[in-house]
């Protein structure tokens, strides 16, 4: 958890990679988006204006108190926009409920990748699709790598838990998602740990993907399976 402080600086801090490259980047990703849409680690509300009108319904999860905050204020008065408090490895939401989950610069951070795809699963209606965009693992630098597993320990203390080793894409497809388009590209604007990214868009197979078993997210999640 970031804390108040940490919500109300979060968009000043990011505001030059924004201006850089993000922006850009969550508007093509989400451009797409349509029907139901649940966004997990919404944060102070950076995706808002890149969501289409084909999004029917969105559902923003929150487990933050200052960011929730900040969202709040930002989505206002909007009747199809719905505030949750809750983390992403524990959704109190249906089965097969959602068109699309989105998920940004939210996996470094949460305390299982696996549980939080999981359940993204489990939510997702059959043909679905995961829409992210996460700061990952230095794989093609060595060096880079090198660094981020020195800084990681006191990195997590100072920005809520966030790693900077984890790696993401192999995740998703661990958790049964099939990958349809991924670009790797350098964050622009920001501390060399954190440059390389990952983002693009993930399948919800109707079934299981051969040789894969989604992990249960726990009795109150069942597995993807079973969904």
């Amino acid at each position: 958890m970031l804390g108040r402080l940490g919500a109300m600086l979060y968009d000043r801090n990011l505001a030059q990679a924004e201006a850089a490259c993000l922006a850009r980047w969550r508007g093509a990703l989400l451009a797409g988006a349509r029907g139901d849409v649940l966004e997990i680690g919404a944060g102070t509300g950076l995706n808002l204006a890149h969501y289409p009108k084909a999004v029917r319904r969105l559902v923003l999860v929150e487990p933050d108190r200052a960011m929730r905050h900040v969202l709040a204020r930002k989505v206002g008065d909007r009747s199809d926009v719905i505030l949750v408090d809750s983390t992403a490895e524990l959704l109190p939401l249906p089965d097969a409920a959602f068109d699309f989950v989105v998920s940004t610069l939210v996996l470094c951070s949460v305390q299982s990748p696996m549980r939080a795809l999981t359940e993204a699963w489990r939510v997702l209606r059959p043909g679905g699709r995961l829409l992210f965009l996460e700061h990952v693992a230095a794989e093609d630098r060595p060096s880079r790598l090198r660094w981020q597993r020195w800084l990681e320990p006191p990195w997590r203390l100072l920005s809520g838990n966030c790693h900077l080793t984890r790696r993401t894409a192999d995740t998703i497809v661990e958790a049964g998602f099939q990958l349809e388009e991924v670009r790797r590209e350098s964050i622009r604007k920001v501390v060399g740990v954190v440059r390389p990214s990952v983002r693009g868009s993930a399948l919800r197979p109707a079934r299981t993907v051969p040789g894969l078993t989604p992990v249960a997210a726990g009795a109150q999640s069942p597995a993807p399976g079973s969904a």
